[in-house]
């Protein structure tokens, strides 16, 4: 089986690579950027066409955080756009059978506590991230249009926040998990007797180990035809921030106290998957929140031993 991965060199992409390159059988397409350029419509065609994968996950997308989406809408919106609507055409072109698309639960209307598949498009988009949210909803629509009219399979896997292995922990890049990890470590370090939170940490928020991501999409590329055209995957769990706090401090050996900024911005304060679907399939995510944090503080303290840590 040939399958192709763009965005082989980001978090997903990176993890998803060391998980099929090690199964029988499979033969991994994984261009550089330099090697293919996704926003090159004629270098993405003759690629597919020459190549004919099996099978496709497009993990690729121009990412950043809330400043950066405020600071280049068109680039975002656009950028995306083209390399999503290039690949999965260029796929249908050279007639590849199974597509896996990755959203982003900024997929959904802004506002809603519980996010649920029937959501999406039912209301206005949280104005912040505006442009990658109407890339990721073209390109769902886009899979959903082809699977109805050309009897493929393009699905859309919308995953909730991911940390763990090749996550980024500086403090420009960070979310949250990798963040908290990184401050926890330089308190330590420190002797810092207080860590501040921003806002009261109440608010609730859900972030899933890389690795479970994986483990469902290896679980769902044998067989594609019970997933639905656009499916949750998270754990349908989520934790305060004070939570997320505790438990960094425990995995890294922290034994300070918490102090709370309440002039800081706490953000919303719930976002949770609806994976009921997803457990409809038999899959459920494997890693505990105490676990998956603790291998990426093993990874975090394995760059900085080797001064790869960003």
């Amino acid at each position: 089986m040939k399958v192709f991965i763009t965005g082989a060199n980001g978090m997903v992409g990176r993890n998803l690579v060391e998980r099929l390159e090690v199964q029988q059988g499979v033969q991994l397409l994984t261009p550089s950027r330099k090697e293919l350029d996704l926003l090159n419509q004629q270098e993405v065609n003759g690629y597919l066409l020459k190549e004919k994968p099996d099978f496709v996950f497009h993990l690729a997308a121009k990412v950043g955080g809330i400043q950066a989406n405020i600071n280049e809408p068109v680039e975002f919106l656009v950028e995306n756009t083209l390399m999503n609507t290039h690949v999965i055409m260029a796929a249908l072109a050279a007639g590849v059978p199974k597509f896996i698309n990755l959203g982003s639960s900024c997929m959904y209307p802004r506002g809603r506590d519980i996010l649920h598949e029937n959501d999406i498009l039912t209301g206005e988009l949280e104005p912040t991230n505006e442009g990658y949210a109407l890339s990721k909803l073209t390109s769902a629509r886009l899979c959903q249009y082809i699977s109805k009219s050309k009897g493929l399979m393009y699905k859309t896997i919308v995953p909730c926040n991911l940390y763990g292995r090749y996550d980024h922990f500086d403090a420009v890049r960070s979310h949250m998990v990798p963040a908290v990890i990184r401050k926890m470590h330089e308190a330590k370090e420190l002797g810092a007797t207080t860590v501040d939170i921003w806002g009261d940490g109440e608010s609730r928020r859900e972030f899933m180990y890389v690795d479970d991501l994986i483990d469902f999409l290896v679980f769902v590329m044998p067989d594609m035809s019970q997933v639905p055209d656009i499916l949750n995957v998270g754990l349908g769990i989520d934790y305060s921030v004070n939570e997320y706090y505790e438990v960094g401090a425990e995995v890294v050996g922290y034994q300070g106290s918490f102090t709370h900024d309440l002039s800081k911005p706490a953000g919303m304060r719930k976002k949770l998957m609806d994976v009921s679907c997803s457990h409809r399939l038999g899959w459920k995510a494997a890693t505990s929140l105490r676990d998956g944090m603790q291998k990426t503080y093993d990874y975090y303290l394995e760059e900085l031993r080797t001064g790869n840590a960003s």
